[in-house]
């Protein structure tokens, strides 16, 4: 069985992160989409608020088991006996940034590889950011994430 972590912060989940997902199957028998615990980002949504959009959002996706972690990533890789750890790019600005995590993940773990999948031509342009700069200017970002989502930032955009 072939397994993959898709680790982010996923603050909120976007169609571009969905598209990642979506095409990995042909990849993985079982993708664990994570969420660790990073204590060093100000997310709009707490932890658990994330963990239960994500279980929404992806709950046909019988290949994918979401949750969250303490542990390094590549340590919650190896926990779940992952061999892969898969990783969106949209743009080359992405890659340096990409190319140092996959360095240092090697670097502690070398039986984890890093998969890279570009983002699909029309998300790659969207992040979490722009979603919640743009729910916060009262911009149309409907197109940009489920709708579950969008009512989800909504409310907490209002409050």
């Amino acid at each position: 069985m072939k397994i993959g972590v898709y680790p982010g912060t996923f603050d909120p989940i976007t169609n571009g992160h969905i598209d990642i997902i979506k095409r990995s199957k042909n990849l993985f028998d079982k993708l664990y989409v994570v969420i660790p615990n990073n204590t060093n980002k100000q997310p709009l949504f707490s932890l658990e608020e994330r963990l239960n959009l994500l279980k929404e959002v992806l709950a046909d996706e019988e290949f994918v088991e979401v949750t969250t972690t303490d542990l390094l990533t590549v340590d919650f890789a190896k926990s779940v006996d992952a061999t892969a750890m898969l990783r969106g790019l949209r743009m080359v600005s992405d890659f340096e940034y990409e190319l140092q995590m996959a360095t240092m993940n090697k670097c502690l773990n070398d039986e984890i590889e890093t998969v890279f999948i570009m983002s699909s031509h029309e998300y790659s342009f969207l992040s979490s950011s722009s979603v919640k700069e743009i729910a916060k200017f009262g911009g149309d970002y409907s197109s940009f994430v489920p709708e579950v989502v969008r009512l989800a930032v909504e409310n907490k955009i209002k409050k």
